[in-house]
């Protein structure tokens, strides 16, 4: 296996198609045949045009960026911030966690998503409260984000990110119990790993390792299915799984509305499953 000549530690299979460079998901810019290295496209790519037009881009037509682990350091922060005020303020679990309704029928009013407290559905994304949970869940988001982020672009990586929480969120509110509380952000990490694993296939790059780590994850969702939302993580799994693929499969001619337009389709049947369980329990 080559390594990258701008980052020697990491392996890759990909060569840009001009100069035969080994290049990793970093460093690749989506050219009209195959992937071109950062110098390449700096050069004009031997188009006989100025390098303006032919603006470094990732492999999902993101642009490249000086930090490409900005986004994922952003929501690394937030989901700990959020602990950090949890500890300090145990209240505040109830009132952002993820809960279909409470009290139970027939009472009333509702409180929950049932009750109009859609946020809900995004606030326990960010919901951590024990140390342990927090702590595997970063290092998932860390470990995978970073290298998505680098491939698709920040504003497609913290779409997949966001489109994979809610789907996890939403699937468990469809299926959980109403008064079963669900919080962290499992189902968007679930969905990296997803991501990842189309990613890695786009590149072709061994599957094993990835395939395996995501077997170990389901074994253990669904062997501790009573202690952990597994809703939540098939949820974000296929979600993410959707729109990674949309990402880096588009065609060029009409990637955007591809892109996009996956996004649209999984958040809508997102909220299809939101409204058609809210009508269930109201």
């Amino acid at each position: 296996m080559d390594h990258c000549y701008r980052h020697p530690g990491r392996e890759t299979a990909i060569r840009c198609t001009r100069c035969e460079r080994p290049i990793c998901p970093e460093c690749m810019i989506s050219a009209s045949v195959g992937f071109q290295c950062p110098e390449c496209v700096r050069e004009g790519s031997g188009t006989g045009r100025s390098p303006a037009p032919n603006q470094p881009r990732t492999l999902a037509g993101g642009t490249i960026t000086a930090d490409p682990r900005l986004v994922t350091k952003i929501l690394l922060a937030i989901n700990v911030a959020l602990f950090i005020a949890v500890q300090a303020r145990k209240g505040l679990v109830n009132d952002l966690v993820l809960r279909g309704a409470w009290w139970p029928s027939p009472y009333v009013p509702v409180e929950g998503v049932a009750g109009g407290e859609y946020y809900r559905l995004f606030t326990s994304m960010f919901l951590h409260e024990a140390p342990w949970h927090i702590v595997f869940n970063m290092l998932g988001l860390w470990w995978l984000g970073g290298p998505l982020e680098a491939a698709l672009g920040r504003t497609r990586f913290l779409a997949l990110y966001l489109i994979s929480g809610l789907a996890g969120s939403a699937l468990t509110y469809l299926i959980a119990a109403p008064s079963q509380g669900s919080l962290g952000a499992s189902g968007a990490v679930f969905g990296l790993l997803g991501a990842t694993a189309v990613l890695m296939r786009r590149m072709n790059y061994d599957m094993k390792p990835v395939l395996m780590l995501l077997a170990l994850n389901l074994v253990i969702t669904f062997a501790f299915s009573d202690v952990i939302a597994w809703q939540a993580h098939v949820g974000g799994l296929v979600a993410g799984t959707i729109v990674a693929a949309a990402m880096v499969h588009a065609p060029r001619e009409h990637r955007t509305l591809v892109q996009y337009g996956t996004c649209g389709l999984v958040l809508l049947v997102t909220a299809g499953l939101v409204v058609a369980r809210t009508a269930m329990l109201t």
